[in-house]
């Protein structure tokens, strides 16, 4: 990792000014737990959480400018109300023309440290933290010859994370953004470390936090026989963020999440062929994309099949999934599932604020905060460590454009996120799902 120079540099913020912003976070949490909450939680809920941000680089709309910003600058940026959390410390691996990592130490009056431990420790021999977030997006990092997958060290953070812990043999939650690794030994390795040194994790996409269009929930327990998310972009980047979509209603089905039997992953013409074969429903990718308002007229010509990928997932249980990347057919994330016995459908449109200060964030900072202060997840490491694996085999299976990849490692079972999506999350926070 490169070397920084540590920065220590007083806020430029008159202290009036800052004792300010901080009342008005106290006071916004505040409000939040006097409707909700009894008043023995209220003294708990008050106390700031102070946060060790490891990230890769932080720059305007990056990863670690729509987290850490909710933290330093409040949910909109714009220095007013946002999480009881504060940066204690920051370790960032590099520091482009654009950075912002520096201004805001200077503004924020927190330290900049040339390597994690320190972040974490604030060069003590003691653990200064409640909880850490550990941003690897974004950044100047290869890809792996093969499968064009992005080699963010996340792997690497985490273990200098947990290096740290098990140096002072204290523990502290630690949230992972996105996914765990871009190969499933690394993700797997991360998960089983936490496991063995009941490190509290959290990782994942913001997608499941965002906005549901309908605002309704999927009862648990359905019987799902098919179920088809549907997204764009990168097949990498964008695709564990429908992926996540996808599995945030799967999960749900009757029995709960037993694993993934085999991925395949077809590509130009062989997703007409897939079609013919009946292993995708153009009516169930109709009824997803038309909860934001799309189509599929003139699919054939629309898409863009350089860029675009269909990843079939089997399901252990005989449930079939579908996560259709769609490049010239959509640019946002829906979902639809066919419900045995019914003939209805059930769809929703996963809706994001797509310009600063990007919206869907501040829904996942909220869940984050919820987590430090109670060690419990507010989405399913499971969730995720099966999101990475399938992401894994599915880039993989693109190079093998339509060949079955059995998946014996993908057999995990857990139970389905009880967290509330963002409409509940206004409206009742913070009552779980049922």
């Amino acid at each position: 990792m490169k070397a920084v120079t540590k920065i220590t540099n007083k806020t430029n913020l008159p202290v009036n000014q800052l004792s300010r912003r901080q009342v008005i976070r106290s006071l916004s949490g505040a409000a939040l737990i006097v409707a909700t909450s009894a008043p023995a939680a209220l003294a708990n809920r008050q106390r700031t959480i102070r946060v060790a941000g490891v990230g890769t680089v932080y720059k305007q709309n990056s990863h670690c400018d729509v987290i850490f910003g909710k933290i330093l600058e409040g949910w909109r940026h714009d220095n007013g109300p946002g999480p009881n959390m504060e940066i204690a410390g920051l370790f960032m691996d590099q520091f482009p023309n654009d950075d912002m990592a520096r201004d805001l130490a200077k503004k924020y009056d927190f330290p900049i440290f040339n390597s994690i431990r320190e972040a974490l420790t604030l060069g003590t021999n003691k653990l200064q933290c409640d909880g850490v977030i550990s941003v690897a997006e974004h950044g100047e990092y290869p890809y792996t010859p093969d499968t064009n997958q992005h080699k963010y060290p996340r792997r690497l953070f985490f273990d200098e994370i947990a290096d740290t812990f098990e140096s002072v043999n204290t523990v502290r939650p630690v949230f992972n953004d996105k996914h765990l690794s871009y190969n499933w030994a690394d993700g797997y390795a991360m998960y089983r470390r936490a496991k063995q040194l009941k490190i509290p994790l959290m990782a994942g996409s913001s997608l499941p936090f965002a906005w549901r269009y309908p605002a309704k929930v999927l009862p648990r327990g359905s019987q799902i026989t098919s179920i088809m998310a549907c997204g764009y972009g990168g097949l990498e980047s964008y695709g564990f963020h429908a992926l996540e979509v996808l599995q945030s209603l799967a999960e749900r089905r009757r029995g709960g999440e037993t694993g993934i039997k085999s991925i395949t992953t077809v590509s130009r013409d062989e997703i007409w062929k897939a079609e013919e074969a009946g292993r995708w429903s153009r009516k169930l990718m109709a009824q997803a994309l038309a909860t934001a308002g799309e189509n599929v007229d003139d699919l054939e010509n629309r898409l863009q099949l350089k860029t675009s990928a269909l990843y079939l997932i089997d399901y252990l249980d005989g449930t079939n999934g579908v996560l259709a990347m769609l490049d010239g057919i959509t640019r946002e994330f829906t979902v639809a599932a066919e419900l045995a016995n019914s003939s209805d459908r059930f769809a929703q449109w996963y809706r994001l604020e797509m310009t600063a200060p990007f919206g869907h964030f501040a829904k996942l900072a909220a869940g984050i905060e919820q987590f430090f202060r109670t060690r419990r997840v507010t989405a399913p490491i499971e969730r995720t460590l099966l999101t990475t694996g399938i992401l894994d085999r599915a880039m993989h299976g693109y190079l093998q454009n339509g060949k079955r990849l059995a998946t014996p490692e993908l057999a995990i079972r857990y139970r389905h996120s009880k967290w509330p999506f963002a409409n509940q999350f206004e409206e009742n926070f913070p009552a779980p799902m049922p």
